[in-house]
Order: structure tokens, then C-alpha cells, then sequence
């Protein structure tokens, strides 16, 4: 190792703040930080373009941190490269409730966090959503506006989780070479070394799915430099330098073993490590010679944000890019939408709600180009694709159709990268019972408040003879579960276009469209200025002072519709109120829940699903129509004959309550 005495003493900034961090919060990861503060000094201070006066500039290079258990690698650097909202009191508030250095990288809570990390390999599996981002807007505004780089550091563990095969070998189908992971080369985890449970030979992993690959030693900066600029150097691959490094470096007893993983060094360990790596300052004190040294590095970027926001402003698409870029919709969307659902209404299509997703996203698609769609290779199931959605592919940087393979959870993980990222709205299908394979990445799409759509078909045992192993049973209820998450069930076309609307409108929350595989009646059948769905549930049909209420979702909406012409046959007046959205009504005023709700004496809900998440509005005494156990294989109307879910069997529950 050559490293020069001010190397030292900027690396260890970062490993003494991290030791003082995790100290006192008495809680953390001390090891990766100590471990790779070499790597995270080289990357910040000679190589990354980015500029702390404006952390949002469209083209800087984007670092993420994978392994986001050694966040305080990330919160350091931030202080120490002038990041305005990273203090020395945010440094020594690590871990505590409320702070922005919360134990694992959270977006939005500070500046220069890119994504949200912790589950290990979904930062990696962000990475190449970003990496898409960044050629398919290269190759649609040029490169001398977007022409940037995404940075990861990974760790044993990002490796070793699944998605990460499913992202590094869609990467190299890709030839994303503007993508460059930095392999945390430290054989330890939590049980202790890799060989424990591993034996993978990563190298080899790598090369076999179409990646360059680099070994230096990790704690050589003078090698890590040569390696980051290498990596830049390549024009048809995404690039794995792997890092080889000591885990807790410079700790006397613990280093390079897991003892340094995951708690604090203790007061002689502390002790010992910082005089072992020469750090004589007190604790949460950095020298001014090397602060200063940090804070001119930060710096090197703003000539060339300057010379890059002077070539923006002189591009003749710079509106459009900025437009983009804010998130905003164009300016005529509603109004497009609206004529849309009128010609719906008159044309009353009696179509899946797949296909009338299609047909939305046909208008979509051609009045929103950033709409970036895929599925996982099932896209003539999920029907996700329209006229304008040519493939994306190595060749092709201007597709807007992701063709993500058998990669469900990839897809997840990538759509958060691309809306992360920003200038796209991605969606993906698959089957609705595959969400099991996405829920993770589903999940982070709410923590972070994305605006990623998830077109999930083939909804329920109405998919039929591919039986219960395909049937979702327990997944709308389970989706609905998840914080900030909208779920929509449309019940026809009209219903699935003003979900398509509610979805590409919502900035802060990722979207569920739950769509059914057969064909469904209109039941919108007069026009409306009102987005009826945007209230979450709605009176379809029936009197205000109805005896009886009927909820119902998607495909059972048409059996609810049945179940009132029953009733009111038998002279039981009943109002059928179609529920699109559960997460939209509970945010209705109380005033227009209990319009909705009633005083009636009866209370029943349809769906083909578990009965879980309809407590609230069945209260104690309203009945369920739907699952209580898996699907069956058959023809779709047994299967519905077969579990009950008949107009029948609702008119049962209905005069049951009365």
C-alpha cells in the first residue's frame, strides 16, 4: 500500500467519524466504513462528478450505497465533502429517532442519499434501473446533457442475495457500461467468514453475464483511482471492481473478523484503532487542514455544472427536459384522459380489464413520452405493451419497452432505480400471485414514495385452468398491507382508465393495478367529469336509502350489479358501492364516508380474494363473499360457482341481515 500521509488523514476522517458515530449511538456498523474509506475518499474526491451546492443537478454521477448497513461510510462523506443539511450534529445524532442518519441510508431524509438501502442487493438491483435512465435520456436529449455514471459499493451479502444475479446478468444483456460496482472484497459476514456458506468464484460470476472485471487491493489509492477511471473507459460493458479489503481496518483486535460488523468498537478498541491509524483528534473533531482538503475536493464539479447548465439552457429541448426531470405531466394529460373516458362511456367495450388497460395505456403512451413500460416476459399477458414501445436493448437506447426476463423482483428493484433516477415513469407487469417474487422492491417503492406502476394481471381464480399455484388468494389483502401503497381492482374500462390517471398522477406513492384475465361488462355506463375513482369507493347503483350495501371490487363488481337487480326484484333496496381503491376512500373527510357507507341494516363485500382487509367497512356484523381457502383448477365460471362467489350467495348474505 503507498497511500500518501494526506490520503491517510482524509480516509481516516471518514473512519474516525464513523468509530464516534457508532460509539455513541451504541449501536451499528463500524467495519464497513473502516473498510472502505479508502474507496469512498478516491471516489469522492477525484473521480465522481457531482456538486454539494446543488445535489439535484440532472446530470451528477450518482453513488449508491448497497451494503447500506455501513451508512455511516455515506453520512461522513456527506459532512465532510459540505453537503448543507449533513451537520456534526446529524453525525453524532446517528441512529436516534427523528435524525436524518438513520441506521440504514434513507432516500429523502438528507441530501446525496440516491436510494434507500438495507435489504441487501436492492441497492445493486436499483442500480441498473439507474443505469437505464441515463442511456435511454442520453440517447433521446444527447449526451452533452445527460452523460453521467452510477456508482455502487456492494458487500458479500448484495452478492450472495438472488436479485443480485438478476440484476448483474441484466445488466450485461444490456451492456450498461456507465454502471460500476465496487465489490466490498471482505470475506466476513455476520456468522463469520464467507466460506462458511459461500464459495462462489465472484470473478468468474461476473465475466459469465457480460461484465469487465478489476481486482486491486482496497485499501491502495493510487490502485483505486486507476480503477475507477479504467471502468470509465469502457464502451460496451458495465464493470466489477472487486475491492480486496480488511473489515474494521486499523481495529487492533476485531479487524477482519465479524466482531466488527455490526457493534461498537468499545472504549479500548476505539482507543486502539484510532492510534494505530494515527488519528490524535478528539472525538467528532476534524482537523481544518483536512476538512478544508474534503471541502476543496468537493468542489471540482461546479465548472462543470456551470458549462453544463449554460449548454441546457442553449439546447432546444431544454423544456421538455426540465419538465421531464420536475416530474410533472404535460400540461393537456387531463384533459386527454377525459376524452378518452368519454368515448368509453359511449363505446361500453365488454373487454378484460388487461385489455382495457392496453387500450389506456394507448392513449397514455402517445400523449406521455416518458412513460418507460416492460413486463417479465409476459407481455402478452399483461398486454403492457402499445404501438410505441419499442424494446429497449443495447442497440437500442430510445426503446421504452424494458423486455426484464424472468426477473420479477429485478423489475421491482429497477423501476425504483429509473423513477429514483428521474425524466421516466416506469411500469412493469406480471402475474398479480408474482407479486410474492416483487414484494420487496414493492415495498421500497412505498418507503421511498415512488411513482413506479405495478400492472399485475390474471387477479384472481378468474384466470381459471392454470389453477391455485397461479390464483392470487391472499394478495390483494396483502398488498393492501403495505403503508402507502394504492391498490386499484377496476371494475371496466371507464374504472381502469381513471386508475391509469390516478397512478400516472401520483407523485408520491407507487400504484397496484390489480386486472382481471376474462371479460367484464361495462358498468360505467354515463359520462362523468369526476374521476369517481379518485374518492376510492363510490355509489355505482342504488338508492341512498338502501336497506342494504354491496361493496365489490374488479370482476365482482358485475356480480354485485346482479345481486341489487335481485334484491330489488324482491322488493329489498339495496346500492352497490364499487370500491377501486381502499387506500383513496380511507382518506375521504368522514362526512363523505358515511355518505357512502349508509345506514343500512345489511352489509356485504365481493371479492375473490381473503376477507382480511374489508373488516373496516363490514364492520361486526357485515358478511363476506369470497375465498377462505387456495384456488382450483377449472373453467372460470365453475371455479366461481365452485367457491361461492355468486349473485346468489350475495342476495344470501344480503336477506341473512335483514
Amino acid at each position: 500500500m503507498t497511500n500518501t500521509a494526506q490520503q491517510n488523514e482524509l480516509a481516516n476522517a471518514i473512519r474516525s467519524l464513523s468509530m464516534d458515530a457508532v460509539e455513541k449511538a451504541n449501536s451499528g456498523h463500524p467495519g464497513l466504513p473502516m473498510g472502505c474509506a479508502d474507496i469512498a475518499t478516491v471516489l469522492f474526491t477525484k473521480v465522481m462528478k457531482f456538486d454539494p451546492a446543488d445535489s439535484h443537478w440532472a446530470d451528477r454521477d450518482r453513488f449508491i450505497l448497497s451494503a447500506g448497513h455501513g451508512s455511516m461510510l455515506l453520512y461522513s462523506s456527506l459532512y465532510l465533502l459540505g453537503y448543507k443539511d449533513m451537520s456534526i450534529e446529524d453525525i453524532k445524532n446517528f441512529r436516534q429517532l427523528g435524525s436524518k442518519t438513520a441506521g440504514h441510508p434513507e432516500f429523502g431524509h438528507a441530501e446525496g442519499i440516491e436510494t434507500t438501502t438495507g435489504p441487501l442487493g436492492q441497492g445493486l438491483a436499483n442500480s441498473v434501473g439507474f443505469a437505464v435512465a441515463e442511456a435511454k435520456l442520453a440517447a433521446e436529449f444527447g449526451s452533452d446533457i445527460v452523460d453521467h455514471y452510477t456508482w455502487v459499493l456492494a458487500g458479500d451479502g448484495c452478492l450472495m442475495e438472488g436479485i443480485s444475479q438478476e440484476a448483474i446478468s441484466l445488466a450485461g444483456h444490456l451492456k450498461l457500461n456507465k454502471l460500476v460496482v465496487i465489490w466490498d472484497n471482505n470475506n466476513i459476514t455476520i456468522d463469520g467468514k464467507v466460506s462458511n456458506a459461500d464459495s462462489t468464484d465472484q470473478i468468474a460470476r461476473f465475466k459469465a453475464v457480460g461484465w469487465n472485471t478489476i481486482e486491486i487491493d482496497g485499501h491502495d489509492q493510487d490502485a483505486i483511482e486507476k480503477a475507477l477511471l479504467d471502468a470509465k473507459k469502457s464502451t460496451d460493458k458495465p464493470t466489477l471492481i472487486a475491492a480486496k479489503t480488511t473489515i474494521g481496518f486499523g481495529a487492533p483486535k476485531k479487524a477482519g473478523t465479524e466482531k466488527v460488523h455490526g457493534a461498537p468498537l468499545g472504549a479500548e478498541e476505539l482507543a486502539g484503532a484510532k492510534a494505530a491509524l494515527g488519528i490524535d483528534y478528539p472525538a467528532f473533531e476534524v482537523p481544518s487542514h483536512i476538512l478544508d482538503a474534503w471541502r476543496a475536493a468537493a468542489t471540482r464539479s461546479q465548472n462543470l455544472r456551470g458549462e453544463w447548465e449554460a449548454r441546457l439552457a442553449a439546447n432546444a429541448n431544454k423544456a421538455e427536459f426540465t419538465r421531464r426531470m420536475s416530474g410533472k405531466l404535460p400540461s393537456d394529460f387531463a384533459a386527454v384522459m377525459a376524452a378518452y373516458k368519454e368515448k368509453l362511456v359511449a363505446d361500453k367495450p365488454k373487454v378484460a380489464t388487461r385489455k382495457s388497460s392496453q387500450m389506456a395505456l394507448e392513449v397514455i403512451n402517445k400523449n406521455v413520452p416518458e412513460t418507460l413500460a416492460g413486463s417479465a416476459d409476459l407481455t402478452h399477458s399483461n398486454l403492457t405493451n402499445t404501438p410505441e414501445t419499442l424494446p429497449f436493448q443495447a442497440d437500442n437506447r430510445l426503446g421504452r419497452y424494458m423486455m426484464y426476463g424472468i426477473r420479477e423482483h429485478e423489475m421491482g428493484a429497477a423501476m425504483n432505480g429509473v423513477a429514483l433516477h428521474g425524466g421516466l415513469i416506469p411500469y412493469g407487469g406480471t402475474f398479480m400471485v408474482f407479486t410474492d417474487y416483487a414484494r420487496p422492491a414493492i415495498r421500497l417503492s412505498a418507503l421511498m414514495e415512488q411513482r413506479v406502476i405495478y400492472v399485475m394481471t390474471h387477479d384472481s381464480i378468474g384466470l381459471g385452468e392454470d389453477g391455485p399455484t397461479h390464483q392470487p388468494v391472499e394478495h390483494l389483502s396483502a398488498l393492501r398491507a403495505i403503508p402507502n401503497l394504492l391498490v386499484f381492482r377496476p371494475a371496466d374500462a371507464v374504472e381502469t382508465a381513471e386508475c391509469w390517471e390516478l397512478a400516472m398522477t401520483s407523485e408520491k406513492a407507487p400504484s397496484i393495478l390489480a386486472l382481471s384475465r376474462q371479460n367484464l361488462p361495462a358498468v360505467r355506463t354515463e359520462n362523468s367529469a369526476e374521476n369517481k375513482s379518485a374518492k376510492g369507493a363510490y355509489t355505482l347503483v342504488g338508492p341512498a336509502d338502501a336497506d342494504a350495501v354491496i361493496f365489490a371490487t374488479g370482476s365482482e363488481v358485475a356480480i354485485a350489479v346482479e345481486a341489487q337487480k335481485a334484491l330489488t326484484e324482491q322488493g329489498i333496496k339495496a346500492r352497490v358501492v364499487s370500491v377501486p381503491s381502499m387506500e383513496l376512500f380511507a382518506k375521504q373527510s368522514d362526512a363523505y364516508k358515511a355518505e357512502v357507507l349508509g345506514k343500512a341494516k345489511a352489509r356485504v363485500a365481493v371479492e375473490a380474494g381473503i376477507e382480511m382487509s374489508w373488516n373496516k367497512l363490514l364492520g361486526d356484523k357485515g358478511r363476506f363473499v369470497g375465498m377462505h381457502s387456495f384456488g382450483a383448477s377449472g373453467p372460470i365460471d365453475a371455479l366461481y360457482a365452485h367457491f361461492g362467489i355468486t349473485s346468489k350467495a350475495v342476495v344470501e348474505a344480503v336477506t341473512a341481515q335483514l
